[in-house]
């Protein structure tokens, strides 16, 4: 699969001396669903800000379907809708003309039945003739984003787009997510919902304090990150671990009721065999055991902190 945005060495440092990003490089996939994580302030919409030319970069490269984000900016920039985060909309306009004029700007022939589809797509079909300044905040996100789907781009960033929407736009906007898919369009998004992007991308790029930790498949990152836990739940409690399960990564809770046995699935040997037999030497009798998988958030929150603690250490 060919790369549809290429970021090479890219760095943005304001001019009070804030390095809001840090030589990132990435290749965005054709086709792909690329969910970027990373806590308030880590540099996810500094990127995106960069990518769709809403600010410079101090030094590196963009390129968007092969046109450099500088010297063709117009040319890359028509192929890019983009959800911001704010609801950056007027008062007085009505939602067809908003949607309208949008793909007039990016100098898109005229296609009503295109933008009625849309419109349907988006619980907005009724409410096209209403004036901006009339709809509820959920129904802004929702002209928003048919703003970014209005002259049909290829690439479509999605900065937070279901932060503060209730249920109903969000299931709405992971369907339309998912039709875009299907028809080719490249989806970049951000998200504080770390289910979605568990359940919706393709890869998970994993940005803090500027700096790109990882992209990676979402399913090869989870088998080399994530760790699982036997539970092992015993007949009576324990008032300590024996010192002969001292060396297993092993935690005492539920009031010594339940041992936690983390292990690592990609080692050789998982070790629950010799577990199980110490914990038989040591008088201890189970009465249940079940395994519980890492989940992504349970890998963001481990990267992020390492890299904090790295930073903190330096």
């Amino acid at each position: 699969m060919d790369s549809i945005v290429s970021i090479k060495q890219l760095s943005k440092v304001y001019d009070n001396g804030f390095k809001a990003l840090n030589n990132v490089s990435l290749d965005i996939k054709r086709g792909e669903i690329l969910a970027l994580l990373g806590p308030n302030g880590a540099g996810k919409t500094t990127l995106i800000s960069a990518v769709t030319g809403i600010i410079s970069s101090s030094t590196g490269s963009i390129t968007v379907n092969g046109f450099d984000n500088v010297t063709h900016f117009r040319q890359a920039r028509s192929q890019i809708g983009l959800v911001p985060q704010e609801l950056t909309l007027g008062a007085f306009d009505t939602v067809w003309n908003t949607v309208s004029f949008s793909r007039g700007l990016f100098g898109a022939k005229r296609n009503p039945a295109y933008l009625k589809q849309l419109l349907i797509d988006l619980s907005l079909w009724d409410k096209k003739d209403n004036q901006l300044r009339m709809l509820s905040g959920g129904m802004k996100r929702r002209v928003l984003i048919a703003k970014a789907l209005s002259h049909e781009p290829d690439i479509v960033f999605l900065d937070e787009p279901t932060a503060g929407v209730d249920v109903e736009l969000r299931k709405d906007m992971w369907q339309l997510v998912n039709r875009l898919r299907e028809s080719g369009v490249t989806i970049i998004l951000t998200t504080h919902y770390i289910e979605e992007a568990e359940e919706i991308a393709d890869r998970i790029g994993i940005i803090s304090d500027g700096e790109l930790l990882l992209i990676e498949d979402k399913k090869e990152l989870m088998h080399k990150l994530g760790k699982k836990k036997l539970h092992i739940e015993l007949r009576e409690p324990t008032l300590e671990i024996p010192a002969s399960l001292g060396a297993f990564d092993i935690e005492l809770e539920d009031q010594g009721s339940t041992l936690i046995y983390t292990y690592d699935t990609s080692a050789e040997a998982t070790g629950i065999t010799n577990l199980l037999q110490q914990i038989s030497s040591a008088g201890l009798h189970l009465k249940d055991i079940q395994t519980t998988q890492s989940s992504l958030e349970d890998i963001f929150v481990d990267l992020v902190s390492d890299d904090q603690y790295r930073k903190a250490a330096q």
